[in-house]
């Protein structure tokens, strides 16, 4: 087996074309696809569809690509070993999270310490993210959704809550916090299933034994914003989530515990890699630190009164 047409074919299956693929590594286009093109001759079998400037795994690209992506992974944790405390000054971080606001502080604080890094971020539902680490389509998660599977290593970063928000000319655009109870009958926009900020809310609404009018299920958080917009109902979202806009009003849910924590999780196996290892330092330094809301709303402490507000 010719070691570099395999990483040809990775380079190119991990790029999704020829042409970024050798841009990204200083070839030419021509000598990839010539390295995947001897590869496919000497085992008889076509791993990517040609599509104009891009390419498509076939299924034996794919089976294939998932064994590539093990053995590049396991290469670069040997590396990382043997460079021990080497100062990071270069190399690609794969991340996913089920929202932007955590993830983009910290990789800001990473960019800042090493400036020579790169990365890529997609985003995703909690169902998902941990399973793009597990599949090693990543090198780290961050995700509200905490996980006891002994493959995963995880630190906690820091604790958010779910709101409300409105339109502001909704009834309860003028009060600060409700009562769980006060969503008995009311029609509420909420994520798709496998979101946690979803899951958090119906559990708590399960618990209580409250029954929303109806549910209305969209695909985004800009969706929930959009369509809490249009008057289909009151939104659910994380507080560090919540942008200030004019159109609407946030509040708290004051009588129950809608806390949910924040994690960055990687693999056991992966921890000693010098991107992932930096990475976990920078959730450990600033991740607990305190995060402003953006909600415009103050907080204030709870009293029977103030939940009438």
């Amino acid at each position: 087996m010719n070691l570099t047409q395999i990483r040809a074919f990775h380079l190119v299956a991990q790029a999704g074309s020829f042409s970024l693929a050798a841009r990204s590594q200083g070839v030419s286009q021509p000598t990839l696809s010539a390295q995947v093109k001897a590869l496919e001759a000497t085992y008889g079998v076509a791993l990517f569809d040609r599509r104009g400037r891009g390419v498509q795994m076939t299924s034996t690209g794919q089976s294939l690509y998932a064994v590539t992506t093990r053995l590049f992974a396991a290469e670069d944790e040997a590396g990382a070993i043997l460079a021990g405390s080497r100062a990071l000054t270069r190399g690609h971080l794969r991340v996913s999270a089920d929202g932007p606001y955590h993830v983009m502080r910290l990789l800001a604080e990473l960019k800042r310490r090493h400036a020579g890094i790169t990365f890529s971020v997609k985003i995703d539902n909690s169902a998902n993210v941990l399973s793009h680490v597990l599949d090693h389509a990543a090198d780290i998660a961050v995700t509200a959704k905490i996980t006891s599977d002994p493959r995963i290593h995880s630190i906690k970063l820091r604790e958010d809550r779910i709101v409300l928000f409105m339109r502001k000319d909704h009834p309860w655009a003028k009060r600060r916090r409700v009562r769980l109870t006060d969503l008995a009958g009311r029609d509420i926009v909420v994520r798709e299933r496998g979101s946690i900020t979803r899951e958090a809310f119906e559990t708590r609404l399960v618990e209580a034994g409250i029954v929303p009018s109806s549910l209305i299920e969209v695909q985004t958080r800009e969706a929930v914003r959009e369509a809490v917009g249009a008057g289909f109902g009151l939104g659910v979202v994380f507080d560090s989530e919540f942008r200030a806009d004019d159109r609407f009003h946030s509040l708290e849910i004051g009588d129950c515990d809608l806390a949910v924590g924040e994690y960055v999780a990687c693999l056991q196996e992966r921890r000693q890699l010098a991107l992932v290892r930096a990475f976990l330092q920078v959730g450990r330094d600033i991740g607990n630190a305190p995060a402003p809301s953006r909600r415009a709303s103050p907080t204030k402490p709870l009293s029977e009164a103030s939940l009438a507000d």
